[in-house]
């Protein structure tokens, strides 16, 4: 092992230290099921935010989208600005009604129990069928994380891919599985901070230590003139309405993720959720931006090393091992696994209260102790986190390429439902169950074409049918009860 490899891995040792902490921390005050699987809905503006945010970016904001940035330029804007928006969309219609409605609605602990307390759902099968779709898309989410920081070890310290990934699990489960929301929330609270520094911080020392008097644009416009367009591809070809539309369309993905969401029904209070939404739209633009310049500013500086990288998603990490003294890389770095552990850890627990909330509570022992459902819980993490360790294994895997996939499946298949059920009263179970499956289907098949039409961003075509099935199905099917317009009634009032 190099002297640098030493120094950077005592960093690491150093951060991962600082997690546990917090992991032991939360745990302490983590009693029951509430607790665990939503914090006792105790976060503040802060970490409700920079949680939010930090859960959703994950390692593709600091590997995927500066690796889309470093092989396409300006193209990628399109992405930033889609995802920008959607944050202030989710922020502005979902934050403050799903944190009311989660509650008034059974004191609801997850999604799927969410849309069964919604609709009075005594057949449970809208609870199933939502868990079902958030474990599976939660399976390609979460290895995709893995898969991150599988790239990350082996970069910076030649680690074999496969090991790499394996210590990146134990890593994320060991306070997952202990410290829950808590632990998840307020670590992202840290995190969050570190990688949005780190993304400003590294372009901009990078830039300063150029010896060229030219600009950064000007530099780009020498290396590629298309780079600059953000109308064109790097071949100077006329971007598509396809291809913009595919950018921008991420952005409808956020009234669909359910770690993003459970961050909204965890907020203290309603009247926080302004404050938050400044915050958390703040911290994703500043973010966004850093990433874009990271690829942006890597492209030049390989350009005049005249070195090149067969990944560019691995950019981030080159330009720290290249530019910094190991013990600031090791805390650059850090934020990688940051970003990693970040959306890696949420996704773990939404998915482990599918299995212990949604399946075991629900279904197999309704008369469970809150205790029980969280040890379940717990076990379920490890089992989740084991299956996507396996489907991680494959070191082709695109970062960018596995969120994606998942990003649509969830966006598609919840987000027409959530966000017309805060909304509209005439919306019914049976709508609710056509959306959610029509979403998740389409997300499924459409991915299995291509050319023409299926070029199209598969969120596109699932978000819209979702929409159609669930106003359709609505009016041609009973109206809902009056229990549950009555309580939707309740429910408006709060904002009156």
């Amino acid at each position: 092992m190099t002297e640098n490899s030493g120094a950077i891995i005592g960093t690491f040792i150093v951060y991962l230290a600082m997690m546990l902490f917090i992991g032991y921390w939360a745990w302490k005050r983590t009693g029951n099921s509430e607790d665990y699987f939503l914090g006792g809905r105790s976060l503040g503006p802060w970490p409700a935010a920079l949680s939010a945010g930090a859960s959703d970016m994950s390692g593709w904001l600091l590997l995927g989208l500066p690796g889309y940035a470093f092989a396409a330029g300006f193209e990628a804007f399109w992405l930033a600005a889609g995802l920008l928006i959607g944050t202030w969309m989710n922020w502005l219609l979902m934050a403050k009604r799903l944190r009311v409605y989660s509650e008034v609605a059974g004191n609801s602990l997850t999604l799927p129990e969410f849309f069964t307390n919604r609709f009075r759902d005594s057949s449970k099968l809208l609870q199933i069928v939502s868990a079902f779709f958030i474990l599976l898309f939660f399976l390609f989410y979460t290895s995709s994380g893995l898969v991150a920081g599988g790239k990350l070890f082996e970069t910076v310290f030649g680690l074999d891919y496969s090991l790499a990934v394996t210590i990146g699990t134990v890593c994320i489960i060991s306070y997952t599985l202990f410290g829950g929301f808590l632990a998840v929330s307020w670590t992202d609270l840290v995190l969050g901070l570190l990688m949005a520094a780190a993304l400003i911080f590294v372009p901009v020392i990078a830039m300063q230590s150029s010896t060229s008097d030219l600009s950064l644009v000007q530099r780009l416009a020498e290396i590629n003139p298309e780079f600059l367009n953000i109308w064109t591809n790097s071949d100077g070809e006329a971007l598509s309405w396809i291809t913009i539309a595919s950018l921008a369309a991420w952005g409808l993905g956020y009234f669909g993720q359910p770690h993003i969401l459970a961050r909204f029904a965890g907020i203290r209070s309603f009247r926080d959720v302004p404050t938050a939404r400044r915050i958390a739209v703040a911290w994703t633009g500043l973010s966004m931006f850093g990433a874009v310049l990271v690829g942006l500013v890597g492209l030049v500086y390989l350009t005049d090393q005249g070195s090149s990288i067969a990944d560019g998603e691995t950019i981030f990490m080159v330009l720290v091992n290249a530019m910094f003294h190991p013990v600031v890389a090791g805390v650059l770095l850090a934020a990688i696994l940051a970003a990693i552990m970040s959306t890696a850890d949420s996704q773990l627990l939404v998915s482990s209260s599918a299995l212990a909330e949604d399946f075991y509570k629900d279904i197999l022992r309704p008369d469970a102790s809150s205790k029980e459902v969280m040890m379940v819980g717990r076990l379920s993490v490890v089992a989740i986190a084991v299956v996507a360790l396996l489907l991680a294994m494959n070191p082709d895997s695109s970062v960018l390429g596995l969120v994606s996939y998942a990003w649509a499946g969830f966006g598609a298949a919840f987000g027409p439902a959530l966000l017309i059920s805060m909304f509209w009263k005439r919306m019914n179970r049976n709508g609710a169950l056509a959306g959610i499956i029509v979403g998740g289907i389409t997300v499924v098949l459409w991915k299995q074409f291509s050319g023409g039409i299926f070029d199209l961003y598969e969120i596109v075509p699932g978000t819209i049918l979702a929409a159609i099935s669930i106003v359709i199905i609505s009016l041609i099917t009973e109206e809902p009860s009056e229990e549950v317009t009555s309580e939707f009634d309740k429910f408006e009032l709060t904002f009156k």
